[in-house]
């Protein structure tokens, strides 16, 4: 949008859950129709692209690091946040406890969750995790293909679960990728 300038800091605007796609539309479309681009560098939802199994099917989704926020880059007028904390969906600005003002992110704050975003970049698709220890699931794939067993533990690196499954009536533990098991019904 702008040309960074000295005076551009970052702000986190509150959103409601699920809706900081709809308001970061919102508010670009009404930065550009008031005329106020060259006050925001730009507008970022943090997040990720993370797979899931649904229906023995990979879905892959966008996943929001901190649902309910929005960050901005931008000098903050009195304009700008009005304009901001009017729009439907918007809670309002993080603020101080003890006061009104809008809160600046502190630059370590922004680098580690920039850094973050440009990780999960480097990194891909990542499974969303989908089980935890206890989780009682079903194979569906593999050699152990419509056994119920239930989750012993989970190694998120490698994508994998272990599952105690009765085996002619044994405990067995068995090592099984995510897309090998769902979770039962």
């Amino acid at each position: 949008m702008a040309e960074d300038t000295e005076t551009d800091t970052w702000y986190v605007l509150r959103t409601f859950s699920n809706h900081e796609k709809k308001v970061r539309r919102y508010l670009e479309s009404e930065i550009e129709r008031i005329g106020l681009e060259d006050q925001v560098e730009e507008i970022l939802i943090p997040t990720e692209t993370v797979f899931e199994m649904k229906g023995g099917e990979k879905k892959t989704k966008e996943k929001t690091f901190f649902p309910g926020y929005i960050l901005l880059n931008c000098t903050l007028t009195s304009d700008l946040r009005d304009l901001a904390e009017d729009l439907p969906s918007v809670i309002g600005f993080l603020t101080t406890g003890t006061g009104d003002e809008p809160t600046q992110l502190r630059e370590e704050e922004i680098k580690r969750i920039l850094g973050k975003m440009d990780r999960a970049e480097e990194m891909g698709e990542q499974p969303e995790m989908p089980f935890k220890v206890g989780d009682p699931v079903k194979v569906v794939d593999g050699p152990f293909d419509s056994f119920n067993g239930i989750v012993e533990d989970v190694y998120p690196d490698q994508m994998k679960v272990k599952v105690m499954v009765s085996i002619f009536g044994r405990k067995t533990p068995v090592e099984l990728d995510y897309l090998q098991v769902e979770h039962e019904e």
